[in-house]
């Protein structure tokens, strides 16, 4: 069974409203013959990785850049996965209070430089996520796990 991966880091009540709405999404009815598992960022594994058929990373833009329990997680995992997660699918999201440049750009630099494949806009969120922030999550969450689907 194909297993996709959530991974995240969600230290305040918007990062959890967000990754709740992906794991729902995620995990919908119509979502068929798809493990989920999920991991907080510090306790994630290379391990954890390469079980997994595809990733969704979640994390607040902390100071300019991903939270450092998510690349804390890149650190551990980076050559350990290097050469055998090639072309995995990944998506993911991001919170900030006003900007998540930084962050995006660093997630993007790390997982090209896995080889990952994002099969998924980014959903960027400043302030409170909003109605359609939540969707847009719920969104990410299905299609991924959608795309594992066999």
């Amino acid at each position: 069974m194909p297993t996709l991966l959530i991974v995240h880091h969600t230290p305040s009540p918007h990062c959890q409203e967000m990754f709740e709405a992906v794991l729902s999404g995620a995990t919908a009815p119509e979502i068929e013959g798809v493990r989920v598992v999920r991991r907080a960022a510090l306790s994630a594994t290379a391990t954890d990785v390469l079980e997994a058929d595809g990733c969704l990373l979640g994390t607040p833009a902390n100071l300019g850049y991903m939270s450092g329990a998510l690349k804390h997680f890149f650190d551990q995992i980076y050559y350990p996965c290097l050469d055998t997660t090639r072309g995995r699918p990944f998506g993911f999201c991001v919170h900030g209070g006003n900007d998540v440049t930084g962050a995006v750009r660093g997630i993007e630099a790390i997982t090209t430089g896995l080889g990952w494949r994002r099969v998924a806009d980014p959903v960027e969120v400043t302030g409170a996520p909003d109605k359609a922030d939540v969707e847009r999550c719920w969104e990410l969450g299905a299609t991924l796990a959608a795309g594992l689907m066999e």
